[in-house]
């Protein structure tokens, strides 16, 4: 019965060390996404104030290819096969 009980033990600390290394982890990749968004914020913040026209014509073409694929994947469900 000891053995059972240290061999359970062991387990439930290595588990915590785990989940403790998985949390930090975790917390570490949020913060570095979190710096990331800031720094492609910052990047096209700074894009569109030097080139607002070619930045607006970007943006309706990326509308125009959503839309065509939206169109298109409608009208490939209305057909029956």
């Amino acid at each position: 019965m000891t053995n059972t009980k240290e061999l359970a033990s062991t387990a439930l600390d290595a588990a915590s060390d785990k989940i403790r290394d998985l949390r930090v982890g975790a917390r570490d990749l949020a913060h570095r996404g979190a710096n990331n968004l800031g720094n492609y914020t910052q990047a096209t913040t700074r894009y569109v104030s030097e080139r607002p026209l070619q930045s607006a014509l970007i943006a309706a073409a990326v509308g125009a290819a959503i839309a065509g694929l939206v169109i298109a994947l409608r009208r490939s469900e209305n057909r029956y096969y």
